[in-house]
């Protein structure tokens, strides 16, 4: 087939892969600009261009596609067959959708109706989710609310955290688009409508997502470090800037129940916090803002905190 193909992570990247591999002629690929990074704000290409260009591929990074009409004129130029989009970063317009013959197809992180949105693997991991997975779906004007044409389901494992649980998907979402549209193709894969009663959303991440409520039960917050990384982060204020945690894990409580946040207890390379409900969490790793991640152990010897002492400034 003569596809377009729009993506910008990581997570996109074994789906275009694949179709190269599967031997789809890819004709274009836009992604997202580049964008600075690092301590010298650097541009840094996104990892589908980097990739597109190591196979000769032609690349588009349109600031805006909504009323670029360059863009227009690639789409309407080439005539694709199909778009296939995979975390591409922007709502498409309606003008582009009705473009190709066989319309945009998606390649959507999560198990649909559940998680439309920006970050579904982040939230389904924020929520306690204990399955997750990849939909194909026909896109349309709404948010993720098109048509599905297969989906393949995946447990969490309970210590995954986002970047490793999307890594799975991304290999996951390259199989099965890879199994879908031939099928697509020969119209062999009936679209199902999504039952919109069902639905829920995950929304783009922003950083006062990472900021810890110690009122909330230690599961909870232990599931947010999972969650967000590696950005916003899961965080404190700690001595009037971040403190960061990126490893952590639900504790036995203790013989008493200080109040939320702080220091219960002190266990080998760990160090308990005292949470809602009772409940403790076991802080591993973490990372005072603007240094390196440490253990839990270093970090205390360096800011002389005791138990009794409280880890968050309020």
């Amino acid at each position: 087939m003569k596809l377009i193909f729009m993506g910008t992570p990581e997570f996109a990247v074994p789906s275009l892969a694949g179709l190269l591999e599967y031997g789809h002629e890819v004709a274009a690929v836009f992604t997202q600009p580049d964008k600075p990074s690092g301590r010298g704000n650097r541009l840094q290409a996104p990892p589908v261009k980097t990739f597109a260009l190591e196979h000769g591929l032609a690349v588009h990074q349109p600031p805006k596609i909504k009323a670029d009409e360059q863009v227009r004129a690639v789409f309407t130029g080439l005539a694709p067959e199909a778009c296939v989009v995979a975390a591409y970063g922007k709502i498409l317009p309606e003008w582009m959708l009705g473009i190709p013959r066989l319309g945009c197809i998606n390649v959507h992180a999560s198990l649909l109706p559940k998680y439309r949105g920006a970050a579904p693997v982040n939230w389904s991991i924020a929520r306690g989710e204990s399955e997750t997975g990849i939909t194909i779906m026909q896109m349309e004007a709404g948010l993720d609310t098109g048509p599905i044409f297969a989906k393949r389901a995946t447990a969490i494992r309970p210590d995954e955290t986002a970047p490793e649980l999307l890594a799975r998907l991304a290999r996951l979402g390259a199989e099965l688009l890879s199994e879908t549209l031939p099928r697509i193709a020969r119209g062999g894969a009936v679209a199902e409508a999504q039952d919109d009663s069902q639905a829920t959303y995950a929304p783009i991440l922003k950083r006062e997502d990472g900021l810890i409520d110690w009122r909330m039960p230690a599961r909870e917050i232990v599931n947010r470090v999972r969650a967000f990384q590696p950005w916003p982060g899961t965080y404190t204020t700690f001595r009037g800037g971040r403190l960061i945690f990126w490893r952590a894990r639900e504790a036995a409580p203790g013989p008493a129940s200080p109040a939320p946040g702080t220091i219960s207890g002190i266990e080998g390379a760990a160090f308990t916090v005292a949470c809602a409900e009772g409940s403790a969490l076991s802080v591993e790793e973490l990372q005072v803002e603007g240094k390196r991640r440490t253990g839990a152990r270093d970090f205390l010897n360096g800011t002389r905190l005791a138990v009794g002492d409280r880890i968050a400034d309020r």
